[in-house]
């Protein structure tokens, strides 16, 4: 117990900022829970469990979100984060995570200063032609200025805000204790694996902090749209570019999705919808690799109907494998295919599947609800909410990686029908699919399949005698190993290790008191008082040692 409460000095401050903030919002059981409390207690600072009577009458999803608000970028990303978690989260919970934006006051350019000079290597009116101390725009981890290159190039610099990784840092560690908190006291929670979102979201704000980073991914999906004259991407100028830094090309169109505004400057928005559907589903089911924010803050529409899209910090990842899951999903909902449906679902759920039969039973239920409908009138958006809501029923949860993307394609759908109110996304879906499908099953495709199943299938003969020897020889030292994955004993070890403390503390708190009494009795060395100084000394620590463990007992005991 002191241990711990020692390894959180250094976050106390950002401790208590986060459990004030909590309760102010009503989420004090959280804070309990959490031990937050606890340990705020026992550095001695005062926490006021009330909230106004304002906050109390509020829904609880939008108390959350202005919590989540008023705590910062690290906790804004959050919910961001948990804003595609559409398997875990229903509807109106979404919603109020999807209100999060991370547009905060700009740094004064003076504060920023010193962190550009350093990035870049020398004074901005030196290294730019041109350099506007204005920014463009401003985000939690970076902001935004244009620039002019010496060869006249327009350029926007995005630089990260300066000491945004100390704060982060200490937000991911509380976060962290708190993920493993949840996991270990509440059993309900644990399907959802809190250490494994935090740890997915940890991972995701070290790729936003590193905007070289950012500046690979958009020389990747250069190199993918390199032979698609519709779609521009940004090239980065490496030369002035690092993880602090990112130079890129500015480019100039028409932001946002007004339909009369872009028939203004002469642009098609049935078009631009198209155009924009076509190319994220590209990356989706070809490149595997997409633009995971496709929002219109983050889309240009170019002259000639091209599209030009920006801020690439946030990206999805498929392998071909999960490539290969998504279009047997899409197929077998196009092509309303029960037993198709159900096998993508099962392929994902693993073992955590409880009862098959119920799950056969709802997916059945959730294809019939559409059999009425004529395809271009089923809505993805809407199919994807309800195959997340049948996972939710059944106790599943969706891989990380799909909620990414089934959040990109629905916010993809509300783009296009903003673009064109005739928009159906299922239309741009159905020829993927069906190229995809059909490509597979080509001489060459399945020649190919046939040599890897063969090459895959005599490494494993291969390898038989070696494992099962290597079996025996185990065996026979009574060396073979059962995991197990016991969540309770984890509690039940800290427990016995916390205790075990308490003992040890107390044999040395005994052993100080004999002999601080031995020393008492010799007489010479330094005193205090007229009495030995060290035998004082070893009472003193002994004193405080068993105020310690008297105080532990008792907070046991209130737990």
């Amino acid at each position: 117990m002191l241990w711990e409460t020692l390894s959180v000095v250094r976050d106390l401050p950002r401790l208590h900022e986060i459990a004030s903030v909590m309760i102010r919002y009503g989420w004090g059981d959280l804070v309990r829970v959490l031990g937050i409390s606890g340990v705020l207690e026992r550095a001695g600072r005062v926490l006021h469990w009330h909230s106004t009577s304002e906050i109390v009458h509020l829904d609880a999803p939008v108390r959350i979100r202005r919590a989540l608000e008023e705590l910062g970028p690290t906790f804004v990303k959050l919910g961001q984060l948990l804003a595609t978690r559409v398997d875990m989260f229903p509807p109106h919970w979404i919603l109020e995570f999807e209100k999060l934006h991370s547009q905060v006051p700009a740094v004064p350019y003076e504060q920023l200063h010193d962190e550009l000079v350093a990035a870049i290597g020398g004074e901005p009116d030196e290294v730019f032609a041109e350099f506007d101390r204005t920014p463009l725009a401003a985000a939690s981890i970076a902001q935004v200025h244009r620039a002019r290159l010496h060869d006249g190039t327009p350029v926007v610099v995005k630089i990260r805000r300066p000491g945004i990784e100390s704060v982060i840092r200490a937000d991911l560690r509380i976060l962290d204790h708190a993920a493993r908190l949840l996991d270990s006291e509440m059993p309900d929670l644990r399907r959802y694996d809190p250490v494994h979102i935090v740890s997915q979201f940890r991972r995701s704000l070290h790729r936003e902090l590193d905007l070289a980073k950012e500046a690979r991914n958009i020389d990747q999906f250069a190199r993918h749209f390199a032979d698609e004259p519709l779609v521009k991407i940004p090239r980065v100028f490496w030369q002035y570019s690092n993880n602090r830094v990112n130079v890129q090309e500015e480019m100039e169109g028409v932001a946002g999705v007004a339909p009369d505004k872009l028939r203004a400057a002469g642009l098609d928005p049935k078009l631009l919808a198209s155009r924009g559907a076509d190319a994220v589903l590209r990356m989706v089911l070809v490149h595997g690799y997409f633009h995971a924010d496709p929002h219109p803050g983050n889309m240009l529409f170019l002259p000639d109907n091209r599209i030009g899209m920006i801020d690439f910090g946030m990206v999805g990842l498929l392998t071909e494998t999960r490539r290969n899951q998504i279009v047997d999903l899409l197929h077998a909902l196009t092509r309303k295919d029960e037993q198709g449906l159900l096998q993508v679902l099962l392929d994902w759920s693993g073992d955590t599947v409880q009862d098959e039969d119920r799950l056969a039973y709802d997916v059945a239920e959730l294809l019939q609800s559409y059999d009425d409908l004529q395809l271009k009138d089923v809505k993805i958006g809407g199919l994807l909410n309800d195959i997340t809501a049948l996972m939710r029923d059944n106790n599943l949860v969706l891989p990380a990686d799909l909620t990414l993307l089934f959040k990109t394609l629905i916010t993809l759908e509300g783009l296009g029908q903003q673009l064109d109110p005739a928009f159906h996304m299922i239309d741009h879906v159905t020829p993927f699919v069906e190229r995809i499908i059909q490509q597979r099953y080509t001489p060459v495709a399945l020649l190919a399949r046939g040599r890897k199943s063969l090459r895959e299938t005599l490494e494993v003969l291969a390898d038989l005698p070696r494992d099962f020897r290597h079996l025996l020889r185990d065996a026979r030292r009574g060396r073979v190993k059962v995991d197990l994955d016991l969540k309770r004993l984890d509690h039940f070890g800290h427990q016995l290790d916390r205790a075990s403390n308490r003992l040890t503390m107390g044999i040395l708190t005994a052993s100080l008191v004999v002999g601080s009494s031995i020393i008492m009795t010799v007489k010479g060395g330094p005193q205090l008082f007229g009495l030995p100084l060290f035998g004082l000394l070893g009472f003193l620590i002994a004193f405080f040692n068993s105020l310690w463990i008297i105080f532990s007992i008792w907070r046991s005991g209130k737990h």
